[in-house]
């Protein structure tokens, strides 16, 4: 029938690949859905994700074919004008193809191990380009992935020429002449595609959200549509009208001194409890030390067994979040008080908020330490841990034991070597020790033979949370490094008169559910759940704590133990002073999702439309009457919004 109207062989063949890269399209988001459905929906369930899918789907095919349209105004520009030109419009649409091959292959990745679409986040591992394909490729076979990427788009290279070697047997002979209005009335249907909507608001990357639930709203995306879309997020931006707006809220919420003047800062004295010893710290940052996966959570599959003896002996909070999902966020939380609300940069990559005030600063006389067993370069830990002063960092290149991989020495070398310089000092001590063993590609040093590895069966381990027997056994082997540190610690001088603090720099995403109410797999409280530890037997008392805790508040309670005053000019508190009342924790996810979680209750809103939800956190049921949760929402409403604005704007304004 086209052929009839004597549509120019360029508009057919511009159709015929239309049709091809919607089934390209297609069949990703059906690997998708086959891949990564929850298993309480179902295939109609998700039809409006579908629906939705295709228009995302139809506007960047559009925006591949529009050059061909354009270019081909000028008809010696049309890829059948001659063989030359048709050679350059099938490589042209050879490279988009493994472009949009190369966006799937990275969101399918992201997707196995977040449970989220590949956005503009991604540029933060660009930044650090050389570690994370070392990363990638000590984890993936990627010889075996880049040969059938590449066979692959050879492959639909291949159909490209034979649809256009189609296109001319079926038109020769006809006498088609050469019409520009064909041209012009396929550019605006091309950009009407583009535009993805015949009314006056455009498809935008927001619409995809109105299906109010996250693996709905990701099917509907593609990775280009969430890449492109959210590369705007990357800039800072504070409002600081706002953060004065509420921080009367904000200083009866956080119970600070002052409330008639816009200040965060306070000089906080010695309490009644504090150690006069002047102990030594070492603060354990732990690599994807997520809380459900662990034995204190009563997983079943007991992975932990050292550190849940460690927990029963010091104070142990059980219910700590992170703020954000990320080690370069946990650090940046840790140090400086502030949860990292950027959504699609690390605050650690953002030369305007690298200079920042940090509660460490005032442990005077005291050496201070940072250990890391790779390089401090990556996501930018360096820029930030210069605000320390003073700081001897040890890191890649300053150890005697061998690199095992990307991530450096193995993180039981790391503890001790750590031990061997502490133990020489002879002046009080703050230490930061980083673990990053318990990350892909999961490698357990051969010299560790006394490590012993398990095998479980694939289904128990999905079960109680773990993609694979890799991962099983380096979380394992997390606690396996625990046990020889704190073995060797033991026996040194320092250890009588030291606060050892352990905490995650996050969790990590999966099937909670055999352990926690569903928000926490559903809501994905488990990626931000870690343990909590302070540990020092001769010195603490043992205590388990359920009250809500923050990643933030770390340095507010280690300096509270110190008999000596401390400046706090951020948002962390001290979690064991006796007159704290509000427990919680603030938390931001990459979607524009944040919230506070409080002792029974999870409340979320988007900072990109209006939706306002509450999950409970001690069961599936909320038990609350329709005007209960009515109230709840207007409170914690303000409160959360309160808190991302003043974060927003600390990001900028902590200065050292």
């Amino acid at each position: 029938m086209l052929i009839r109207l004597k549509i120019p062989k360029t508009i057919l063949w511009v159709i015929n690949l239309f049709f091809i890269f919607l089934l390209i399209f297609t069949l990703f988001r059906l690997t998708t859905f086959f891949a990564f459905k929850p298993r309480d929906l179902s295939f109609a369930d998700l039809l409006p994700s579908f629906m939705l899918g295709i228009r995302y789907d139809i506007r960047w095919i559009a925006i591949i074919l529009l050059p061909i349209i354009c270019f081909s105004l000028i008809p010696k520009l049309s890829p059948f004008y001659s063989r030359k030109n048709k050679k350059w419009w099938t490589w042209y649409l050879a490279v988009m193809t493994f472009l949009t091959f190369f966006f799937f292959a990275a969101d399918f990745g992201n997707f196995s191990y977040n449970n989220t679409r590949l956005d503009a986040g991604a540029l933060n591992f660009y930044e650090d380009s050389r570690i994370a394909l070392q990363m990638l490729w000590q984890t993936y076979p990627m010889t075996w992935l880049l040969l059938g990427l590449v066979i692959a788009v050879l492959f639909f290279r291949w159909m490209f020429r034979r649809s256009h070697w189609t296109v001319i047997t079926r038109t020769d002979g006809l006498g088609i002449p050469y019409q520009r209005k064909w041209f012009v009335i396929t550019t605006i249907f091309l950009g009407l595609f583009v535009y993805g909507s015949l009314n006056f608001a455009p498809l935008t990357w927001k619409r995809a959200f109105a299906l109010h639930d996250n693996f709905k709203s990701y099917l509907a995306l593609n990775p280009l549509q969430n890449f492109f879309a959210t590369l705007r997020f990357r800039q800072p931006a504070y409002n600081e009208p706002k953060a004065r707006e509420y921080f009367p809220l904000m200083a009866n919420w956080m119970e600070l001194p002052q409330k008639d003047k816009f200040s965060y800062h306070r000089e906080v004295m010695p309490g009644s409890n504090s150690i006069e010893s002047r102990p030594n710290v070492i603060l354990v940052l732990c690599e994807s030390f997520s809380m459900y996966k662990s034995s204190m959570s009563g997983n079943p599959l007991n992975t932990t067994p050292f550190f849940n003896d460690l927990c029963k002996n010091g104070v142990f909070f059980e219910r700590c979040f992170t703020p954000h999902y990320g080690t370069a966020r946990a650090l940046f939380a840790v140090v400086t008080g502030i949860p990292d609300v950027q959504l699609y940069k690390f605050s650690t990559r953002n030369p305007l908020a690298l200079q920042q005030h940090t509660i460490i600063n005032n442990f005077e006389k005291y050496n201070k330490y940072y250990f890391l067993g790779g390089d401090p370069e990556f996501n930018n830990f360096a820029g930030l841990l210069h605000n320390i002063d003073g700081l001897q960092m040890v890191t890649e290149g300053k150890f005697h034991s061998p690199k095992i991989n990307v991530w450096g020495i193995s993180d039981k070398n790391l503890f001790l070597e750590a031990n061997e310089r502490l133990k020489n000092e002879t002046r009080p001590f703050f230490a930061i020790i980083q673990t990053a063993d318990n990350h892909r590609p999961f490698m357990i040093p051969q010299e560790d033979s006394a490590f012993k590895k398990l095998e479980l069966p694939i289904d128990t381990l999905h079960k109680y949370g773990f993609e694979s027997l890799n991962e099983f056994n380096s979380f394992r082997y997390s606690d396996f490094c625990f046990k020889k540190f704190m073995e060797t610690a033991s026996k040194e001088s320092y250890f009588h008169n030291t606060i050892f603090v352990f905490i995650g720099d996050h969790g990590v995403s999966g099937n909670a559910n055999e352990i926690y109410p569903s928000a926490w797999t559903e809501q994905r409280l488990a990626d931000e759940h870690v343990p909590l530890l302070f540990y020092a037997p001769y010195l603490l008392h043992p205590e388990m704590k359920k009250e809500i805790a923050s990643q933030i508040d770390v340095l507010p309670t280690i300096a509270g133990m110190i008999q000596e005053p401390y400046v706090n000019t951020t948002l962390g508190r001290d979690l064991l002073d006796s007159c704290l009342k509000n427990n919680y924790a603030f938390i931001v996810n990459q979607d524009g999702t944040i919230g506070l979680v409080t002792d029974n209750y999870y409340f979320t809103k988007n900072v990109n439309f209006p939706e306002e939800q509450i999950f409970p956190i001690k069961g599936n049921r909320l038990n609350l009457s329709w005007q209960e949760v009515k109230t709840i929402k207007a409170k914690m409403s303000r409160v959360t919004t309160a808190y991302y604005e003043t974060a927003r704007w600390m990001l900028m304004n902590n200065k050292k």
